[in-house]
């Protein structure tokens, strides 16, 4: 071999040789390749406001008050709350009326009550708002942003939805298209437009918060960060398609200002609203006549439910849907007409939503079995007033409290027809994890875990059979509602 290839093939093999050790701090040194974000830029709301804008509108409203009545400086501060914070403003009692109600000499006039907003839904002037925006108003004015005005009819409200229809006498409106509700997503951008402290066609933005946050008993709330005050109320929540996902309904505050958190009332729920108002002029929903509270994780597994869920029956309204269907105190509604009920908020609005009149299944766990219980759906009422509440005897003397910190005594016949219960046992004195749990003299215990309480000597005895290191749920009634308490034996 000549030098120069000699050569030529050492320094091959001594580059090849470094090439193994140096392979990896080279590949260290390449640049990875940066991920895509998921978000570029911020959103340039101009010609969606451009479109959407029209069809929101500014609502005042007024009513009839009688002069000469009140507080001196009354009607300055009334006047003070309406220009700064808009929103409804109860006028003071005995003020509203005609002549002679509330005072002698006193002269009727309208007054203004209020400023809110709402938005146009179809050509023909049919308007969406809060119905706290319109409530006990005589008088409801529209102004819209090219600054016509109209009366408004009120066709009807709905204060558990909170939501009101009005119509307006005109036609070729512009107006808002609805989106759905059900497939809005956290993080999503959204507008809210307004007259929040009486300042027409204010625009915010920002992006939901939360979905179905629970803040009322039927309505499963739209949170968001976007600004609403005093005067956003029955303003449209729109997203980036231009439709309209919700309400402005209320705020999450201290001050009576914006704090960060605002809800909207979702427009899947105000279209279900807003069909019945415009037919019949109010909302009828459904009632299954129980009072429900939350299954914890303590109860569920004590009751061999495994995980929290259901919603646990606290009392049984007599006469009621439930109770000629067979459901009782204690039962845990696991399934309202096929449909999962994970927490108690889901089951007054599938009931809610329920054709009164028609026929429910139910399925409830009852003492450690899974049942189906056939209900019809009534019109919900009023809610009653609770039974009454027995009143112990003292204890005897010398009586000694069970594992549990418990002396019991036998409910009488008497008691039993006071009390609308069946059985049971009735507490004369609670003491230790009992006392601890909340159990008091007067309450009725009527299970333990899923065995049934007639007598004090079945009550003891099962008492004694408890394994101390668990706790036990027991089903106490209380002035006529009954709930689990779970208590830890003595050990």
């Amino acid at each position: 071999m000549s030098r120069p290839f000699a050569r030529l093939f050492l320094s091959a093999a001594l580059l090849s040789g470094l090439s193994f050790s140096a392979y990896a701090a080279v590949e260290a040194a390449q640049p990875v390749p940066a991920t895509p974000p998921l978000v570029t830029g911020l959103p340039d709301f101009s010609n969606l406001i451009d479109k959407v804008g029209p069809a929101v509108v500014n609502i005042r409203t007024t009513e009839r008050v009688t002069r000469g009545q009140g507080q001196p400086g009354e009607e300055e501060m009334q006047e003070f709350l309406r220009r700064f914070f808009g929103g409804q403003m109860p006028s003071p009692r005995g003020r509203r009326g005609g002549p002679g109600q509330g005072g002698q000499g006193g002269q009727e006039e309208q007054v203004a009550r209020g400023v809110g907003s709402g938005f146009i839904i179809s050509q023909d002037g049919f308007v969406l708002t809060n119905a706290h925006v319109v409530e006990g108003a005589d008088e409801v004015t529209v102004t819209m942003t090219d600054r016509r005005e109209f009366k408004a009819k009120v066709l009807g409200a709905d204060r558990r939805s909170d939501v009101a229809l009005l119509k307006l006498d005109a036609k070729n409106l512009p107006y808002l298209r609805t989106g759905d509700s059900s497939k809005i997503r956290v993080g999503e951008w959204v507008v809210a437009i307004g007259s929040p402290f009486n300042l027409d066609n204010t625009v915010t933005a920002g992006i939901i918060s939360a979905k179905s946050r629970d803040t009322g008993e039927y309505l499963p709330l739209i949170q968001s960060d976007v600004a609403v005050n005093p005067g956003n109320s029955g303003g449209p929540l729109i997203n980036m398609r231009g439709e309209v996902i919700g309400i402005n309904s209320q705020i999450a505050t201290l001050s009576g200002a914006y704090n960060g958190i605002s809800f909207a009332v979702p427009i899947d729920e105000v279209i279900r609203v807003t069909d019945q108002l415009k037919t019949t002029g109010k909302v009828t929903r459904g009632r299954l006549g129980v009072q429900i509270s939350e299954v914890t994780k303590d109860v569920a597994e004590s009751l061999g439910l495994g995980k929290a869920r259901g919603a646990e029956v606290s009392m049984v309204e007599a006469g009621g849907p439930a109770e000629k269907g067979g459901i009782k105190v204690g039962d845990i509604i696991l399934q309202f007409n096929k449909q999962p009920i994970e927490t108690t908020r889901d089951l007054p609005r599938l009931v809610g939503a329920t054709k009164v009149g028609s026929r429910a299944s139910v399925t409830v766990w009852r003492r450690g079995a899974q049942l189906e219980v056939p209900v019809t759906i009534v019109e919900l009422q009023e809610e009653r007033s609770p039974t009454a509440r027995a009143t112990p005897k003292k204890p005897a003397p010398g009586a000694a409290p069970n594992a549990l910190g418990l002396v019991v005594t036998d409910i009488s016949p008497a008691q039993r027809g006071e009390l609308g219960v069946d059985g049971g046992v009735l507490v004369e004195n609670a003491d230790g994890s009992a006392a601890t749990a909340g159990i008091r003299p007067g309450d009725v215990i009527s299970q333990v875990g899923n065995t049934a309480v007639a007598s004090v000597a079945q009550f003891n005895g099962l008492v004694t059979k408890l394994d101390p290191k668990k706790p036990v749920a027991l089903l106490v009634r209380r002035e006529g509602v009954s709930q689990y308490v779970v208590v830890k034996p003595r050990q």
